[in-house]
């Protein structure tokens, strides 16, 4: 994402980076050709600078996108960030959190920065995978006011520089609240997938013409076509390297669990949830890093022997 972004801004732009893992940060200075190690590095032409903090990265910056695994990362990046209190710029400093966390959290931080007049905060969480991040086609769904001036307008041709699609789907929070549903049915429909790869082999179907069949029929879905869990079916998918490198095993755990809370709080019924909880802890219980369709190898580890 990072490398797509600074592609695609002006010349004139600086890209400030910061990640908590030295060794990311590290892997990122050589894919761009920052030779130096560590914080404050740069390199003449990249129009990247390593910052020494997040706090540092705010401080340098008119935008701020963050993307963090939890709730309380979020949380806890944002208290580093607003004390003390920054310095104030023109435009507004905009504050786009990437992360996939609960919407009650969001609104408590959007608070945070709105309520100190340090700058506008919207919700943009992403969905793609890891696959659309390095094409650039990822999906953003947008939670951000509409009763102060243009925000929306703002914040819309920051994230197609990385996206190829943003949907406005309310006010402040609301993108979270998308991003919920699609990824509770995307925790089902991976494990439906799975289990009808699995059906299809164990009765005898050639894998790939069985992925045809599916593909071109009304089961077709995001992870029969582009993440399917077995071999061959999916170029470039997780499955065709061991399952690793994709949307890890933890990521859905999370995310299904930040779906059930949210079916809690709004009353919505889950039928299938807690019995896909159960299939995730197990699957996850080897390996959480494993891309999320190695529900098929645990799968297959459990088939009857006939």
């Amino acid at each position: 994402m990072a490398k797509n972004l600074r592609a695609k801004l002006p010349e004139s732009d600086t890209l400030v980076i910061f990640d908590q893992n030295p060794d990311v940060l590290t892997k990122f200075q050589t894919e761009v050709g920052i030779a130096a190690t560590g914080a404050g590095a740069s390199a003449k032409g990249t129009g990247i600078t390593i910052a020494e903090s997040s706090r540092d990265a705010a401080e340098k910056s008119e935008v701020v996108i963050t993307v963090l695994p939890e709730p309380s990362h979020v949380a806890n990046v944002f208290g580093c960030i607003l004390h003390p209190r920054l310095p104030s710029i023109e435009p507004e400093r905009l504050f786009i959190d990437c992360s996939t966390i609960d919407p009650t959290s969001s609104r408590e931080i959007a608070n945070a920065v709105h309520s100190s007049s340090q700058g506008r905060f919207v919700d943009a969480p992403m969905s793609g995978g890891v696959v659309g991040a390095r094409a650039s086609t990822l999906t953003f769904m947008l939670g951000a006011s509409t009763r102060s001036g243009q925000l929306v307008d703002r914040v819309v041709p920051i994230l197609e520089l990385m996206g190829s699609k943003v949907l406005h789907l309310g006010e402040q929070g609301m993108g979270l609240s998308g991003k919920l549903a699609n990824n509770y049915l995307l925790a089902i429909s991976n494990i439906a997938t799975a289990e009808a790869m699995n059906l299809g082999v164990r009765c005898g179907l050639d894998t790939k013409k069985l992925g045809e069949l599916i593909n071109g029929s009304s089961g077709q879905c995001w992870s029969s076509t582009v993440n399917n869990p077995v071999e061959g079916i999916s170029p470039g998918a997780p499955a065709e390297r061991d399952f690793n490198g994709g949307f890890a095993v933890g990521l859905m755990k999370k995310d299904l669990k930040l779906a059930m809370k949210a079916a809690a709080e709004s009353g919505a019924q889950l039928e299938l949830a807690q019995k896909a909880k159960e299939v995730y802890d197990a699957v996850g219980a080897s390996d959480e890093m494993k891309d999320f369709s190695v529900v098929y190898q645990w799968l297959n580890s459990r088939n009857a022997t006939t």
